[in-house]
């Protein structure tokens, strides 16, 4: 029998499946239906409201009470994206920690599908691992992006983005543990922190192993909200921007379009914050990373002037 809300006072499950959300009314029933469809029954449902202004609230109370499986709904005032994700790591009763954006959907199997592979896995070497990432499909059953090259493919989150290459649209669980032992930061100051910044960390301790199945059905009808915000805004986030590029260094050579990229980000979100001392040589603890700043400081004020003159053009358009 499946577990009510109430049977879990005294007891832990296998699985917390989390749901960050913010005015997602109108698509975390998807989130909803994919639970209730599953054929492994040991979770329970997390959600955490980043502050909606819809109907989320009333969605979530009336579904709490008459669910199968155990919901918990918590609402706080809006904080970000991360503030959430690190809420509710602290929140969670699962062994497994499975995030899922409240606008998707995912099979029937997947919890099932996942666990066997996490099983999978030797009992004598699994502690060296953080969890299971497979791939993810579109709402008309595509996979999207490249392959892994091997299935089952043990690896790490920094190898597999930098010297694999495979990152578009991936999905799995960590232990709930291990992110306790990596949080989120406790940024009051910004509303989105790069969810690499963590997995980067995690990668340099733990495995995940990766396999060629996509549970996960991705949907693109609700927008990103990041991509919304102005440059001024995402501008908050550039000391994420350059820890990727400097605590990572290493992995340079195998991408560097990906690091001369986040390098310009660098030097044009800076610019955004009037930040003229962001070549400081005391911010960095890679020289490498630090020379490759400097040469990116003609594209990041090229960045930087076409932002302003989108700001213009922006302006004016709404004057006239």
């Amino acid at each position: 029998m499946p577990r009510r809300k109430n049977d879990l006072d005294s007891q832990n499950v296998k699985f917390t499946v989390f749901t960050p959300t913010y005015n997602r009314a109108h698509t975390i029933h998807r989130v909803y239906d994919s639970l209730k469809q599953q054929t492994y029954r040991d979770f329970e449902w997390l959600v955490i409201d980043d502050g909606s202004t819809d109907k989320t609230s009333s969605l979530l109370r009336e579904w709490e009470g008459r669910g199968d499986f155990p919901i918990r709904y918590v609402w706080q005032e809006n904080a970000g994206k991360h503030q959430a994700f690190r809420r509710a790591v602290e929140l969670a009763r699962g062994e497994l920690f499975l995030p899922i954006d409240s606008d998707d959907a995912f099979t029937s199997d997947a919890l099932q599908t996942m666990l066997a592979h996490w099983n999978g896995i030797p009992v004598s070497v699994r502690n060296g691992f953080t969890g299971i990432v497979t791939r993810s499909q579109d709402s008309n059953g595509k996979a999207y992006g490249r392959s892994f090259p091997k299935s089952p493919l043990d690896t790490n989150a920094l190898d597999l983005r930098h010297r694999i290459k495979v990152r578009a649209n991936l999905w799995g669980f960590h232990r709930t543990s291990v992110l306790r032992e990596f949080p989120f930061p406790d940024d009051r100051d910004v509303r989105y922190v790069p969810e690499n910044i963590v997995w980067d960390e995690i990668a340099r301790k733990y495995q995940v192993r990766c396999i060629n199945e996509y549970p996960r059905i991705y949907y693109q009808d609700s927008g990103n909200q990041l991509t919304k915000a102005s440059p001024r805004e995402t501008a908050k986030i550039s000391k994420y921007i350059l820890q990727m590029v400097d605590q990572n260094f290493d992995y340079f050579r195998y991408d560097p379009p990906t690091f001369a990229w986040r390098a310009a980000l660098y030097v044009r979100y800076s610019l955004h914050r009037g930040d003229r001392d962001f070549l400081n040589y005391a911010l960095f603890s890679n020289l490498g990373a630090y020379f490759l700043c400097a040469l990116a400081v003609g594209p990041g004020l090229l960045l930087y002037g076409l932002d302003r003159l989108r700001e213009v053009a922006n302006s004016s358009s709404r004057t006239n």
